[in-house]
This record gives C-alpha cells, sequence and structure tokens, in this order.
C-alpha cells in the first residue's frame, strides 16, 4: 500500500491547508476506489476537513479556539500544571485532544470524495513555527 510523509512549515498557530499535496499522492498512487488515511505525528497539533474558499472561517476558527482555551497565563486557565514548554504548550494539548489527529476520506473513481467547499488542514495550536509531518496511507 502506497504511503508517504508530508512536512508541513507553519509560522505559528493558524490553519495551513494541504489538499492539493493529498491529491496528488492519490493520483500517482491511487485505484478507482480506496481510503486515504491522513495522520499526524504530534501531540500539539492536529486535523481539520474545513471550508477552503472563505478565509473568514479559518479566522473564526482561530478566534474561537483562542477563546475556548487560552494560553495557560490566562487567570481562566490557572488550574493548568503542564507549563514548562510555555504557555501556549498545555492548551495545544487540549486543542489537539478536543480535534482529530487522523482523518479517512473516501476515494472515488482515483479522487478524493471531498465535497466542493472541504479541504484538508493542519491546524497548528503552537505559536512558535514547527515542522509537522503528516503521513499519507493509501488502501485499496
Amino acid at each position: 500500500m502506497p504511503q508517504t510523509t508530508l512536512s508541513i512549515s507553519t509560522r505559528g498557530q493558524g490553519l495551513y491547508e494541504f489538499t492539493r499535496e493529498a491529491e496528488t499522492f492519490v493520483a500517482n498512487h491511487g485505484g478507482a476506489e480506496g481510503l486515504l488515511t491522513v495522520f499526524v505525528r504530534h501531540t500539539s497539533c492536529s486535523l481539520v476537513i474545513q471550508e477552503n474558499a472563505d478565509p473568514d472561517v479559518r479566522r473564526d476558527l482561530d478566534a474561537f479556539f483562542a477563546r475556548l482555551v487560552p494560553p495557560s497565563d490566562h487567570p481562566s486557565m490557572s488550574w493548568v500544571v503542564h507549563t514548562m514548554e510555555g504557555p501556549d504548550d498545555m492548551p495545544a494539548h487540549i486543542k489537539a485532544a478536543l480535534t482529530a489527529v487522523s482523518l479517512s476520506i473516501p476515494v472515488t473513481d482515483g479522487r478524493l470524495a471531498l465535497g466542493t467547499w472541504q479541504g484538508i488542514y493542519l491546524f497548528e495550536h503552537r505559536d512558535r513555527p514547527h515542522r509537522r509531518e503528516v503521513v499519507l496511507h493509501l488502501s485499496r
């Protein structure tokens, strides 16, 4: 079964689309039908399938998660114990626990069966830049 690892560079918190890279992998290795498994190899970022047409959706998601889980130096997060790696680290782990670290996407007629406005994103939850590894595995 074909498998590859993508390296995605981030510039801090936010959504980083890699739909084209996944589509290219499927086109180069796929058959007519199958299943693409996408897995991120980190505990402080996650994966989402989300709208890729209006950038306001990504901005609103960033704002929502920032309000839901603020940095650990925020007064509402005084209960957090894990703070050695900075005020963004434990909140990043919480955000990753609330979202997905793997996705399954059907392949139909040799293409990802995504909806018209759906894109595949790495959701970076840390403030500083990182290089993230995402494994793509195609099953037939």
